[in-house]
């Protein structure tokens, strides 16, 4: 992997590209940098400023909103925060402003990436080996800033003939302990290198990188820098907190099917955490979640409250069609692999020996007791668990405080089942915000 001679310690050189003039569109970024007279040699790296490739490429649109570029050119808002908009472009790209730039244009106009970075980095390629019959390899480059860390860097967006990860997994490092995650981002790191001899408005937007022969490709390994690019399943930082919250809102479904797949009781134990920073009155913690995590504890429970509707059915007159039919809807909570039973309490609450200040007190108490069980659910549905809230408990609490050895004390509200869903829930249907809210 040394650039240098055998027996050299690794190198390699670096340089910015003089001579290149005001890209316009329809320019042929490949005779242009070709006419500079680079003295580019096989296996050497151009570094490229996705700028003069959108510039080249007709991307500069009239703009007087810039606002209303972003929108167009975003699929996903990832996170927002005041007019800051971190989001993912039509290129796949997660970045700030959709990579919408209004530097380097003219007033009134905005530049927008290329449409396709990869292609655009093999039209550079291929017109060098026309042009001046080296094999080289392009990388498009464009600014991002990054999570955790101040500052901007060049990463690259499009890529051709360059090896854009080199993975070492299953490889030793110089001690002889295994590599099981190491993925080197090579293109990103050639891009970065470039941007230090670049810079931002010194006018030079490419530059050559040169003894690193070893990060050219060929033909089978050119994946693009959309090979870069890390897919929703495997990102688990896809989201920004407020955006986050209203997507576990929306994967709050009621989950009527479970698989077979364990529940993992930290995750339930995390959604308990959520759970209790609910707001309750008198600094009170009215909360209280009883886990079933065995089938036994499970099957006692459900058991004896099967038992206990029974009996309040047939007191009712109901017919034994009607009592199995009733029955059965509880078939949810015996087919789930956890159980929850959040109760009430109401250690703190007062007591006016009023019967109207009374009943507001515990109102109180349920409202808040409820607000911890709606942050359960949105916990849950956070950790990617299905959940179904049943008001079952709540109709034979003695029952139910005696089977799980509760305290008088402790009120439950409703049982919680848990698992991983069978499928997919079906859309939730769209509700107009609007018929839900009175302005005074």
């Amino acid at each position: 992997m040394s650039g240098g001679p055998a027996g050299a310690a690794p190198s390699y050189r670096v340089w910015a590209l003089p001579g290149m003039p005001e890209v316009r569109e329809g320019d042929d970024l490949a005779k242009l940098i070709a006419a500079t007279e680079p003295g580019l040699v096989d296996g050497d790296v151009l570094l490229v400023t996705s700028k003069i490739v959108s510039k080249a490429e007709g991307r500069i649109v009239e703009a007087t909103d810039r606002e209303a570029a972003i929108d167009a050119e975003t699929v996903r808002v990832v996170a927002r925060r005041g007019t800051l908009r971190i989001v993912e472009n039509r290129q796949g790209l997660v970045m700030a402003a959709a990579g919408v730039d209004a530097s380097n244009t003219p007033a009134g106009t905005v530049l927008l990436l290329p449409e396709d970075p990869d292609a655009s980095a093999r039209l550079i390629r291929d017109g060098l080996r026309d042009a001046l019959g080296v094999e080289v390899g392009v990388v498009v480059t464009d600014t991002f800033g990054r999570p955790w860390r101040n500052g901007l860097t060049d990463v690259a967006i499009g890529a051709a003939g360059v090896r854009v990860l080199d993975d070492l997994r299953g490889g030793t490092d110089g001690y002889g302990n295994p590599l099981s995650a190491t993925v080197v981002a090579t293109a990103d790191e050639l891009a970065s290198a470039g941007d230090l001899v670049k810079g931002k408005a010194s006018g030079l937007p490419v530059a050559v990188v040169r003894g690193l022969p070893h990060v050219v490709a060929d033909a089978s390994e050119d994946e693009g820098a959309r090979a870069m690019v890390r897919v929703a399943a495997d990102d688990m930082f896809r989201l920004g907190t407020s955006e986050a919250v209203r997507e576990a809102l929306n994967l709050r479904r009621t989950v009527r099917e479970f698989t077979d797949e364990p529940v993992d009781p930290g995750a339930v134990r995390r959604a308990v955490a959520a759970a209790v920073t609910a707001p309750a009155p008198h600094h009170t913690t009215p909360w209280r979640f009883v886990l079933l995590e065995s089938e036994e504890s499970r099957h006692r429970l459900l058991d004896a409250m099967r038992d206990a509707w029974i009996a309040d059915l047939r007191r009712d007159g109901r017919s034994e069609e009607s009592v199995a039919k009733r029955v059965r809807r509880g078939d949810v909570l015996r087919n789930a692999p956890y159980l929850a039973v959040p109760c009430l309490v109401m250690d703190g609450s007062h007591r006016y020996g009023d019967e109207r200040r009374d009943t507001a007190e515990r109102e109180m108490f349920v409202v808040a007791a409820g607000a911890g069980v709606q942050n359960f659910l949105v916990a849950l549905a956070g950790e990617r668990l299905g959940s179904a809230w049943v008001s079952s408990t709540m109709f034979c609490r003695s029952v139910v405080r005696e089977v799980l050895d509760l305290p008088e004390s402790w009120d439950p509200l409703g049982a919680v089942a848990v698992g991983h869903p069978k499928g997919t829930p079906p859309a939730r249907a769209a509700r107009d915000a609007g018929a839900f809210i009175a302005v005074r």
